[in-house]
């Protein structure tokens, strides 16, 4: 199975747009981890053709929070619906089981022993100032905990997160998580 792990950073936050739709925002960067090759890769908007491949070979999707923030931000500039790839949203997978939201930092830090490298407001910044490389390695480092945190639960079938001072456990099931079906997406790819 093809799984491309990913993550965005914008160049603006809902503030600046005078919005809550995630659409409204403009990439900065995505970052991605294809199973398949092992690499990670970023892509600004200029590179986004290089980027639709990798995602429209991918069985499976696999983000954090990528559900209602990343994949409609994507939308915005793919050329047809990445929400025709079967995508796995790990804070969702969380949210259905504890019933409220965890940040990625959270589960980094109680799983991982080791949590994220900044905060999106940090990259936001970092963009405004012109550190285009220190967000592309932020981005990447979040696409790295969101695979390491994949791997863990597909593992153990459970994520740990801090509750307070205390660490807890959150039982997943996963297993339906690898089950492949055909996405049929060949809109940049050639024919």
């Amino acid at each position: 199975m093809r799984k491309v792990f990913f993550d965005i950073e914008t160049q603006n936050i809902f503030q600046d747009v005078g919005s809550n739709d995630p659409a409204a925002l403009d990439l900065a960067v995505v970052g991605v981890y294809d199973s398949q090759t092992g690499d990670y890769q970023s892509f600004f908007e200029s590179g986004l053709k290089n980027l639709w491949p990798v995602l429209e070979s991918a069985d499976m999707l696999i983000g954090f929070n990528s559900e209602h923030f990343d994949l409609p931000i994507l939308n915005k500039y793919y050329p047809g619906n990445l929400n025709q790839i079967k995508h796995l949203d790990l804070m969702k997978e969380v949210k259905n089981v504890l019933g409220r939201r965890v940040s990625l930092n959270t589960l980094a830090k109680a799983t991982l022993s080791r949590g994220k490298a900044g905060t999106g407001l940090e990259a936001l910044v970092w963009w405004r100032n012109g550190e285009r490389e220190k967000v592309c390695k932020y981005c990447l480092e979040d696409v790295k905990l969101t695979k390491e945190l994949y791997d863990y639960a597909l593992g153990r079938g459970h994520l740990k997160y801090l509750d307070g001072k205390k660490v807890e456990e959150i039982k997943l099931d996963t297993s339906k998580w690898e089950e492949v079906k055909g996405n049929g997406l060949t809109f940049s790819l050639p024919f």
